[in-house]
């Protein structure tokens, strides 16, 4: 708050002028003159007297009012500056108060908004640790009745063919809360792969590979779409399962080898490809191809590594990756595998706000700005572009 000026203080009145009327005011108190002269004015004052005497009453009538209003002015004068001064006094009090409720509050919300932080914080941690336990609880009913009705364990097999053990079940429920906390949201996943919908219009016997939580089964299905997924993840398989949708926990590769020839209408697969092996994942696109009936798709979404945000930000953060594919390589491998018409698209912007900004044109510095500029660019293609990538191609 800014001390605004105090006013310059008043002059008290002036009492010059009244002491001069004080001793000039009383005509009869003049000092007579000497001598000869003196006794004439003296003479003169006597016959003047009568005259005078109505203006030596206005004289006087006119001093004491100047000198009432003369002292009334004085007190005034003086209580005008005490009352100025308490005004200041209590204004300045006042804004010192002001100040001081004003810096106790700024650490009023400081400490409030470290408090709300640090519960926020541990709500997040709270939600997490209560939705893997809920995922523990239902991945141990699972394996208790799986056990008690003498199941046997899902074996997965190896590009090779070789039998390589299956994931702990018991553990897979961890990756059902990794998959809540860092894949997103069920809805926000779902507006992203609806954009796919399209290429499965009309389709049937889609198989979903890797189908996690069920999201692009339940667009499927909504779409009239008949489809099925598959999960080496018991814990995803019984998310599924509770929306009602048909899921299998098994391996991919080894599914697709026991399914028919020309049997599928669709085979779509999201965040899985960069969980393979290189030999796995040839031998993988080359089976679907022999499953997939004539015309129909192929979409292999997965995180681009030519984003370098994406690489650093979410691929290294999942320990189950195998390896990043460039958008190049998935594009050839599908070729390769005998798919026709493939195509890279893009998903995923990263926001243009958040990107390096340009420096804004300045005459002086000229052509230095349009270099500048130009950094920005590529280190923007570098660093900020989109996030994921799908290949699409189709089944000759």
């Amino acid at each position: 708050m800014t001390d605004r000026p105090r006013p310059a203080p008043v002059p008290p009145p002036d009492r010059t002028q009244i002491e001069r009327l004080n001793h000039l005011w009383d005509l009869s108190a003049q000092r007579p003159a000497s001598g000869w002269r003196g006794a004439a004015v003296d003479r003169l004052r006597r016959i003047l007297a009568p005259l005078l005497s109505r203006q030596q009453e206005f004289n006087a009538a006119v001093v004491e009012h100047l000198n009432r209003t003369a002292l009334t002015d004085v007190q005034g004068h003086q209580a005008s500056a005490e009352a100025h001064d308490w005004a200041t006094r209590t204004v300045e009090t006042a804004v010192a108060e002001v100040r001081r409720q004003h810096d106790a509050l700024n650490e009023w919300q400081e400490r409030m908004t470290a408090t709300v932080q640090s519960v926020a914080a541990s709500h997040q941690e709270l939600r997490t640790s209560l939705g893997v336990l809920q995922q523990a609880a239902q991945t141990l009913k699972h394996e208790v009745t799986r056990l008690t009705t003498g199941g046997m364990q899902v074996a997965t097999t190896s590009a090779t063919g070789a039998a390589v053990p299956a994931p702990d079940t018991l553990d897979s429920h961890k990756y059902v809360g990794f998959e809540d906390r860092f894949r997103g949201d069920p809805e926000e996943i779902r507006r992203r792969v609806s954009e796919y919908l399209p290429l499965f219009a009309g389709a049937r016997d889609v198989l979903d590979i890797g189908c996690g939580r069920g999201e692009f089964l339940r667009l499927l299905r909504d779409q009239g779409v008949t489809a099925r997924g598959i999960d080496i993840n018991a814990a995803m398989v019984d998310v599924c399962r509770g929306h009602g949708l048909d899921a299998t926990r098994a391996d991919a590769l080894t599914y697709l080898r026991a399914q028919p020839d020309g049997s599928l209408g669709g085979v779509f697969a999201a965040q899985v490809v960069e969980h393979l092996e290189p030999r796995y994942l040839l031998a993988l696109l080359d089976t679907a191809f022999d499953k997939l009936r004539p015309g129909s798709p192929i979409v292999l979404e997965t995180i681009n590594p030519a984003c370098w945000f994406a690489f650093f930000e979410s691929y290294i953060r999942d320990i189950t990756h195998v390896r990043p594919i460039h958008p190049d390589t998935l594009q050839y491998l599908l070729v390769a595998s005998g798919f026709q018409r493939v195509e890279i698209k893009y998903s995923a912007p990263y926001p243009d706000s958040d990107k390096l900004q340009p420096v804004p044109p300045t005459p002086s510095l000229g052509e230095s700005i349009n270099t500048l500029n130009a950094n920005v660019e590529r280190l923007n293609n570098l660093l900020f572009t989109w996030l994921d990538y799908a290949a699409i191609g189709r089944r000759a």
